[in-house]
């Protein structure tokens, strides 16, 4: 490939993909085809996805430009083009949201009789509710403050839901405005729901409420005005790692400092007063573009709050059972079947119960004697937890948790400290990466005498609840040398203990970027040696330039390369003489597509890899990461033929990247192709109501056949 090609040539730019996949989550919103409610959560999880994208990567890229970088970006753009282009897609951005949300789901949300009321549209039964719940619940959690000299601005705190007021004090007419501000209780539900006749769900936005009651909260004040208000703040930590003395300690002091992070971000409601607007921005010390403006609820991530209330299940996805794990008839537990074959499982469509009972067992069976294992995320109340609590107190149990797991940090802080307190021993990885990984460890002196290593690997965190709706895959096995090596890697996590070579794993940040690159290159020698060639690797990002860069080579050789990447990608698809054999397509649909799965032809001799990472630099060189074989040839085929095929397949659900970094529905490029959707047949599969036979043959295989035919020899 001609090193002349600018980077722009080359390479999309981040922000702008990350808007493109936050659009199409958005599209999820805006289908008819979904139900209702679900389109409802897919709208307020586009708010959640930008609320993180503000306060994480716009904040990180501000304060960039504050710091004086100027180095152009994968784009080519400077840290402050790219922000002006950034703001711009944003301010857009919203506007599609809060249309979705005033033009398309209040409507039909009205015709299924769920109301989003205002006060004047309350009769006498919902204004008495609405009144006497404020006296009980809402009045007493309040704090009204006016700001003068005696009572400067409050500190507001990150994402919290306030109302700005412009007051005057009634015995001076012609005094001075005043500003006004009080916040909104967050121990409250932002709806109050509200006394209605049967089959109708009525609710009254909190603010609102609060608002009728202004008047009286700001006696001896006229108030002239008022709005809502919402300010996001820079969320990152900034410590130095190396200088820390407890790194517990000092992320738990940071924590309480993200909360007062400087101002990023200022969502005000459409119409209210200039002289609030501008108050607040000269409060907040922002530019003009950094004010959004809302025409709706201030903070779309609440609607969540109407799929948990409402009990309509008509208007969400059918209720879908995973299928559950069943011994051969040959095994009495799970450490005998693990001596017989290894067990690949794929979430959501089979249970998860499994991955959970194998680390109960390794607390619980007398046998085993030594259970390790990393934790990055998990849930508030997860059974995993309980099972290391326990493990803690009557064997030698090791858990390496990762303090710095993004808006986790406090969660994991107080499960650390808990563990210490049973007798776990408690790491926290190695000094300036983030353990990314996915292991668990059991070492079990077996019946017949012999002490075996049995482990879990995965791609997704050990949370049992997100695991009911993100895709993931997980192995467990007792292979030798897979087991010898993740005992390496925990090595390495709690000793700093590198080697040379963690084979048949790919470690990150010692031997994964090397190892991909290897892979992919490969490939390109089958190519051009005339052996089967191709790559199918499904991610969440693609972002990694030396990683891309070697993808376009083994295309421009011949390998034909099919990527599914739920978000971001920079990569540019189908150019000419770049990348012409090179398809991108993301699935967004009622799973949140999780897994990393790669897979090489590798000349016939097909090898496949799944794991924890994907192909991002923070991924391969930043964290702690593993991408493991799949050597089972039953669980091979499973993934070639059933869950990759699938992906490939999906007109329905998946959307293909073009050059210029857009996408389009996989329908309207490939018109004469049945429509499927992956994840649907995927859960028919899972409950038996369908057949490996139902998979439609992948559309661009089409393609692969006519290139094979007229393919010529390299010059």
């Amino acid at each position: 490939m001609a090193r002349t090609l600018s980077k722009t040539q080359l390479f999309n730019g981040r922000d702008h993909s990350w808007i493109e996949f936050n659009r199409r989550v958005l599209e999820e919103a805006e289908d008819p085809s979904n139900p209702l409610l679900e389109r409802v959560k897919f709208l307020a999880i586009t708010a959640s996805n930008l609320d993180e994208y503000v306060e994480v990567r716009q904040a990180g890229l501000m304060q960039r430009i504050e710091d004086g970088y100027r180095e152009p970006g994968y784009d080519g753009l400077r840290p402050k083009e790219s922000l002006a282009q950034l703001t711009a897609d944003m301010h857009a951005f919203v506007a599609a949201q809060y249309r979705c949300w005033n033009q398309k789901l209040l409507p039909e949300m009205r015709k299924q009789g769920i109301r989003l009321l205002h006060w004047k549209e309350l009769d006498g039964e919902a204004r008495a509710y609405a009144k006497d719940y404020f006296q009980r619940e809402v009045d007493p959690l309040l704090t009204p403050v006016s700001i003068d000299p005696a009572h400067p601005f409050p500190r507001v705190l990150n994402r919290a839901l306030c109302l700005a007021l412009l007051l005057r004090a009634k015995r001076r007419s012609s005094g001075p405005k005043v500003l006004g501000v009080v916040t909104v209780p967050r121990a409250l539900p932002r709806f109050v729901r509200l006394p209605a006749s049967e089959g109708h769900s009525d609710y009254l936005l909190l603010q609102d409420l609060i608002v009728q009651h202004l008047a009286g909260m700001y006696r001896g004040y006229q108030v002239l005005a008022h709005a809502s208000f919402r300010v996001t703040r820079n969320s990152n930590l900034y410590f130095e790692e190396e200088e820390a003395r407890s790194l517990l300690e000092t992320i738990r002091v940071e924590l309480h400092n993200r909360r007062k992070g400087d101002a990023v971000r200022l969502e005000i409601e459409t119409g209210a007063d200039p002289e609030i607007v501008d108050r607040l921005r000269v409060n907040f010390e922002l530019e003009e573009s950094r004010i959004f403006q809302s025409e709706g609820p201030v903070n779309l991530s609440r609607l969540m709050f109407f799929y948990e209330d409402v009990g309509r299940p008509d208007l969400k996805f059918q209720p879908f059972t995973p299928k559950p794990f069943v011994l051969s008839r040959k095994s009495n537990n799970i450490f005998e079947e693990l001596r017989h074959r290894d067990i690949l499982l794929h979430h959501p469509y089979d249970a998860y119960d499994p991955v959970v009972e194998f680390v109960q067992l390794g607390a619980q069976d007398p046998a085993v004697v030594t259970l390790k294992q990393t934790l990055y995320r998990t849930s508030q109340d997860s059974p995993i937890f309980r099972a290391l609590i326990e493990a803690g107190g009557n064997k030698e149990a090791t858990v390496v948790v990762e303090l710095m797991a993004r808006f986790d940090e406090a969660s994991n802080i107080r499960w650390a400290r808990s563990m210490e307190d049973a007798g776990v021993q408690v790491f926290h990885g190695v000094v300036g990466l983030k353990t990314h990984c996915k292991l668990a460890m059991l070492v079990r002196r077996d019946e017949d005498g012999v002490t075996r290593r049995y482990c879990h690997l995965g791609t997704g965190n050990y949370n049992p609840v997100t695991a009911r709706f993100y895709t993931d895959l997980s192995l467990l096995t007792c292979d030798p040398q897979i087991t010898e090596r993740v005992h390496m890697v925990f090595n390495y996590l709690t000793a700093h203990a590198e080697l040379d070579d963690y084979s048949p794993l790919l470690v990150a940040p010692l031997t994964m970027a090397e190892n991909f690159l290897r892979l992919i290159r490969r490939e390109k020698e089958h190519a051009l040696a005339g052996r089967p060639a191709q790559i199918v690797a499904k991610m969440n990002a693609l972002l990694e330039p030396s990683v891309i860069e070697a993808l376009y080579q083994s295309s421009q050789a011949g390998v034909e390369i099919d990527l599914i990447v739920r978000g971001p990608s920079i990569l540019r698809p189908g150019v000419k003489g770049l990348s012409d054999r090179i398809r991108v397509r993301s699935i967004v649909g009622r799973f949140l597509e999780h897994s990393r799965i790669f897979y090489f032809a590798n000349g016939g001799q097909d090898e496949i890899y799944i794991g924890s990472a994907d192909w991002m630099p923070r991924n391969l060189f930043e964290r702690c990461e593993v991408v493991f074989p799949v050597r089972d040839a039953v669980a091979k085929a499973r993934i070639r033929e059933e869950i990759l095929k699938a992906y490939l397949s999906d007109t329905l659900k998946a959307r293909m990247q073009q050059p210029d970094g857009s996408y389009v529905r996989a329908k309207s490029v490939y018109r004469d192709t049945p429509a499927f959707s992956s994840q649907e047949f995927l859960m028919r599969l899972a409950e038996g109501k369908a057949d490996l036979d139902a998979i439609p043959e992948p559309p661009q295989r089409h393609r692969e056949r006519r290139v094979s035919r007229t393919r010529r020899a390299p010059r």
